[in-house]
């Protein structure tokens, strides 16, 4: 076929222009994304060859290849692995997922050494080639298809790249750096194979170096002369360079800490060191190895659902897949490591995964492991590490009280919330240690919902609960509605917000009144009732305000407006519950209320009590321009 010339996906141009003109830091990462990549071609041919051994071609060993040419300036790395066609070629190199490259763009800070390490989270590995090089040339063949139908890549990283149809007689994809200027540290076998073995020493395929070495020549005879039997000649040889022994099955004395990091950065292409690494062979009625590592750093996409890919799944050390989303809930989703089980049959799919006894059992075991650990970290006299953890990854941890019922009890005790003890934003305060500062007599834990902790911190609500110096945890992330929905109690404590019904403690705080004074409120509630109509389900005195004029309470039971205006912003317009006003009879305009005897003077008076403390509350007003002149004529007024 004649070559043709294609134009990158816009973001590709933009991430290309990145590599070539910004990112120079760590210049070494292409050859471990390389490497990776070539690594995940021969996984998913090994696996391929399970049901079909013809995908082989007569090559019984997989391999990854790399030489160099100090002449020609160019790097070669070559597998003997899946390959791609002509499509494939397409759309794993000329686009990529939109939503991940604009994050990745968006991440971007100007810091070179940071940046640079955002490469290979972000899936665009391959393209870190030209961080080194000023053209590339690709060639690849799908395994199973004939020679003539391989394919050639080509691009300098200017927008365009060209594809033609070659004749490759071998599987596998071979990959060309024609290096750039300035970049000739690479052409050399010691700095190559240093960063093989900083980086991929432990992929479990030979990575092979060309090499010289001299190889002892057969003694000959010259004249009936037996001549030099030492003599040897130079001759270039493929030399494996890497341990390729899959990690997780070494025994743990024989690892290092460094190993396990390097390891690590392989699987997760992260920089920095994992939080915590838990590495355990189960032998018995199941026989599984797994290797888990807990991150220090959030992965990019940490709050995408649907993205699964942090566990790999082995059997027998044949790889299966990679996005094992069933040996992992998603509220752990930011685990990497490697599962690797000798139960499960080597053609196991996704449907197999989803209703498989070892499968359960393993990720009931991994899970525990998990949040085993975590408690351990939580309990440490450090607590700054736990906190670490618990700021990076609290708002995933905390779906896991909606979605794993069986570990309810031990998440609820790895839940941190702000609370009135320190007053600030950070997520400090567990359940057992608000228990422990209980009142005599509390009844619950209280908690209040708002949308940003300083609209919880200035809420009306916290008045009465404040002076009696009752601690109320202030709950202001997105997912707290649904957390407490699900998580009722704490050690025989009930959760209670003081957004809904009444409060217990507040209910001895009703001072003696008159008859006299008591006929007035009454009065006063009955206007106000009157005036609102079937804006409000009904009007009362409350005890929990101090400060303010008046506040709005959900009815028990019924759903809050905080979880209304979530719920609407998910797309869903649900039929609003009527709010309670409660009412400080105490307040100075509620007195001036109390003494207006028309209902057309008390009726903008009532609206204006309802909606300010709407807004208080963090609700939105149906007519705000409405409310302002109402605000503006009773000002006017006074």
């Amino acid at each position: 076929m004649q070559k043709e010339t294609h134009v990158f996906q816009t973001e590709v141009k933009q991430l290309l222009q990145l590599m070539i003109h910004a990112l120079y830091s760590n210049k070494e990462i292409f050859l471990r994304e390389l490497v990776s990549n070539a690594s995940d071609a021969l996984d998913k041919l090994r696996f391929e060859m399970v049901s079909n051994d013809q995908l082989s071609e007569g090559e019984s060993a997989l391999k990854i290849q790399l030489e160099f040419d100090e002449q020609a300036k160019t790097i070669t790395l070559r597998d003997n692995g899946i390959g791609m066609t002509r499509d494939e070629v397409i759309e794993n190199i000329g686009t990529i997922a939109n939503s991940g490259t604009k994050k990745f763009l968006e991440k971007l800070t100007g810091d070179q050494a940071k940046d640079s390490r955002l490469i290979g989270q972000f899936g665009v590995g391959f393209y870190s080639a030209f961080i080194v090089a000023d053209q590339v040339t690709l060639r690849t063949r799908k395994a199973g298809l004939a020679a003539d139908q391989g394919v050639e890549w080509q691009s300098s990283g200017d927008g365009e790249f060209t594809l033609e149809t070659i004749a490759k007689p071998t599987k596998g994809t071979e990959i060309i750096l024609h290096l750039k200027e300035g970049m000739d540290e690479f052409l050399s076998a010691y700095r190559l194979k240093n960063i093989i073995t900083t980086y991929s020493d432990h992929i479990s395929f030979p990575i092979e170096m060309l090499e010289e070495q001299a190889v002892k020549q057969d003694a000959v005879e010259q004249d009936g002369e037996n001549k030099d039997s030492d003599k040897s000649k130079m001759e270039l040889v493929w030399k494996q360079i890497n341990k390729a022994t899959a990690l997780w099955t070494q025994p743990k004395s024989e690892i290092s800490d460094e190993d396990y990091a390097n390891f690590y950065q392989t699987l997760s292409h992260d920089f920095e060191k994992p939080l915590a690494t838990l590495h355990n062979k189960v032998e018995g009625t199941l026989e599984y190895t797994s290797l888990l590592y807990i991150p220090t750093k959030a992965p990019f996409d940490l709050y995408d659902r649907d993205r699964r890919y942090g566990l790999k799944l082995y059997v027998k050390r044949v790889f299966i897949m990679d996005d094992a989303e069933h040996l992992m809930p998603n509220y752990l989703r930011f685990v990497r490591g490697v599962i690797d089980s000798n139960d499960l049959p080597l053609n196991v799919s996704r449907e197999i995964l989803q209703s498989n006894h070892v499968v359960d059992k393993i990720r009931s075991a991994s899970v525990k492991r998990i949040l085993d650990h975590l408690v351990k970290l939580a309990k440490d006299e450090d607590a700054s590490v736990y906190q670490g953890f618990w700021n990076t990854f609290g708002q995933v941890m905390k779906e896991g009280i909606i979605e794993d019922y069986a570990n309810r009890d031990k998440l609820a005790g790895l839940m941190r919330f702000s609370s009135t003890h320190n007053q600030d934003a950070k997520q400090t305060v567990s359940l057992a240690d608000y228990v422990g500062r209980m009142k005599e007599g509390q009844q619950a834990i209280y908690y209040l919902i708002a949308d940003s902790h300083a609209a919880a911190l200035g809420s009306p609500h916290l008045e009465g609960l404040r002076k009696k110096g009752i601690e109320v945890l202030l709950l202001s992330d997105r997912i707290d509605e649904w957390l407490v929905a699900h998580l009722t109690e704490f050690e025989g404590k009930s959760l209670k917000s003081i957004n809904q019904g009444d409060i217990a403690e507040l209910a001895d705080e009703a001072p003696e009144v008159t008859e006299e004074e008591q006929q007035a409120r009454t009065s006063l509630v009955e206007k106000l009732q009157q005036a609102l109509g079937d804006k409000v389900a009904e009007v009362k005195v409350t005890h929990r305000l101090t400060d303010s004029p008046a506040c709005v309470v959900a009815q028990e039971g019924a759903m809050t407006p905080h979880m209304m205006r979530l719920m609407e912003q998910m797309g869903q317009t649900l039929p609003k519950s009527l709010p309670v006003l409660e009412i400080n009879p105490n307040h100075p305009l509620l007195q001036k209320v109390a003494i207006l005897d028309e209902q057309a003077a008390i009726e903008p008076w009532a609206l204006f009590l309802l909606e300010q403390a709407q807004l208080a509350d963090g609700d939105n007003l149906a007519e705000p321009a409405a409310f302002i002149k109402r605000v503006n004529q009773l000002l006017a007024s006074v």
